[in-house]
């Protein structure tokens, strides 16, 4: 796709923010954060999303708790989860939160590490437990990162068997699919779908402004999911934050960056109340950049980006919990 059709892509899938509520009078009112299209699911999300990972970390889980309803009270629906963070820990915290209502405010996704029906069924029910609800509005199969994740996650008695009673239970309202390695393992995961009679709704998936020079996610999967109509989640917007080390672009650019792409959401660690507001103001003041724009960051970024020394998550197990863990597969 040219930047041309990317751009028209991006435009198409948004859509009119939400009312948070009217003003007072003669008050200025709080831009609202935009909604778009995730995919074909009928679903609007907001376009930037909390982080799971992250929301795991603070010292006091009050302040986990704070960070997650300040985000839903301000216009930020979407929120990322995953089984094996922190032990559960952000699971945890996220599920306290959701808690006087905050859950109808959300649409809130978590992933599964196990490749077998057996583990993935049992970590699905943990994570409804922790979350403390009866279902999930997306569930993702986590890091699928190595050559024959594919061929387990569809193999008789695997992953995937689990995912769709899950959905068919009404534990999960969409499914989808995770991974950071490599752009042939996500084409190959989407093509062995195909094989099954299977369509993802989401594949979530790194794009950043580094990602466009080596092994491109952005080059060669998201053209693909933007065809397909498959909602594109794009995480690791700075690398995490090894992005924003190599000191060639801010993190302001970065998710101005990644809004530009046609995404439905892109997902962004959320450790303070500072975070917040970066992400809340990304949000709110975005204008799609100009091929002149796009070209500049990448410029800046091409020499640091050529053999993926800052793109960790591809060149190293740095990311790679489950390499890390093999027991969570199963």
């Amino acid at each position: 796709m040219t930047r041309k059709e990317f751009l028209a892509a991006t435009l198409s899938l948004m859509v009119a923010p939400p009312v948070l509520g009217a003003a007072p009078a003669k008050a200025k009112s709080t831009p609202a954060v935009p909604r778009r299209k995730l995919g074909r699911t009928g679903q609007e999300v907001s376009c930037v999303g909390l982080g799971g990972f992250h929301i795991g970390k603070q010292k006091d889980e009050s302040e986990s708790i704070t960070l997650i309803r300040g985000a839903l009270d301000q216009g930020i629906n979407f929120l990322d989860n995953c089984w094996d963070y922190n032990d559960g820990k952000s699971e945890e915290r996220m599920g306290k939160a959701l808690r006087d209502g905050y859950r109808a405010k959300a649409f809130l996704m978590t992933k599964i590490d196990g490749r077998d029906k057996k583990t993935a069924a049992k970590q699905i029910d943990e994570s409804l437990q922790r979350l403390q609800t009866d279902h999930v509005d997306l569930l993702q199969l986590h890091e699928v990162i190595r050559d024959n994740d594919p061929d387990k996650a569809f193999a008789e008695g695997g992953a995937i068997e689990a995912m769709k009673d899950a959905q068919k239970a009404g534990k999960a309202r969409f499914l989808g699919f995770t991974g950071h390695k490599s752009p042939d393992i996500h084409l190959k995961m989407l093509e062995t779908a195909k094989q099954h009679g299977f369509r993802f709704d989401t594949v979530q998936l790194p794009l950043n402004v580094m990602d466009a020079h080596f092994n491109s996610f952005e080059k060669r999967v998201l053209p693909v999911l933007v065809k397909e109509g498959i909602g594109v989640l794009a995480m690791k917007s700075m690398g995490d934050p090894f992005i924003l080390d190599s000191k060639t672009v801010t993190a302001p650019e970065c998710l101005r960056y990644n809004l530009s792409l046609p995404v439905s959401v892109v997902i962004t660690g959320i450790d303070s109340q500072e975070r917040l507001q970066q992400a809340l103001t990304a949000a709110r003041t975005f204008k799609p950049l100009s091929e002149k724009d796009v070209q500049a960051l990448l410029a800046k970024t091409k020499d640091a980006a050529k053999d993926g020394a800052f793109e960790k998550y591809k060149t190293s197990h740095h990311f790679d919990g489950t390499v890390q863990n093999p027991q969570w597969l199963g």
